[in-house]
């Protein structure tokens, strides 16, 4: 089914990003890491990018982080422009993330806080 819908894509296509869906994306039960699924995606010079289990440059804390981020300003809000979704997360990450919400991971403390707890025991 992969080498069908790669072998149906236009010429002129030299990069395009296939992810992981739900219902009825045919990709959805592809085997990513598989040898064939991984030569054709060669035979058709397309850019992977997945690691490899235990990398330490995986993606997870960014993709809690990202979740974070949606359940807790983007869920439920509307914007009216772009500049007003942007300026809402950057207040959210400069102001409320980094200096007052507490994180399990840093003993119950904000970011702000737990570096200057490392500043005044120097």
């Amino acid at each position: 089914m992969v080498k069908r819908c790669l072998s149906r894509m236009s010429g002129k296509l030299s990069r395009t990003v296939l992810r992981r869906g739900k219902g009825s994306n045919p990709f959805s039960l592809v085997d990513y890491a598989s040898y064939e699924y991984q030569q054709a995606l060669r035979n058709y010079q397309f850019v992977t990018s997945m690691s490899r289990k235990g990398n330490c440059y995986d993606n997870a804390c960014m993709e809690s982080f990202f979740g974070t981020l949606k359940m807790e300003l983007i869920y439920g809000n509307r914007f009216k422009t772009r500049a007003e979704a942007r300026q809402a997360v950057f207040e959210y990450i400069e102001i409320f993330y980094n200096r007052i919400r507490l994180h399990s991971s840093l003993g119950y403390m904000s970011p702000i806080e737990y570096e200057q707890s490392f500043k005044l025991a120097a």
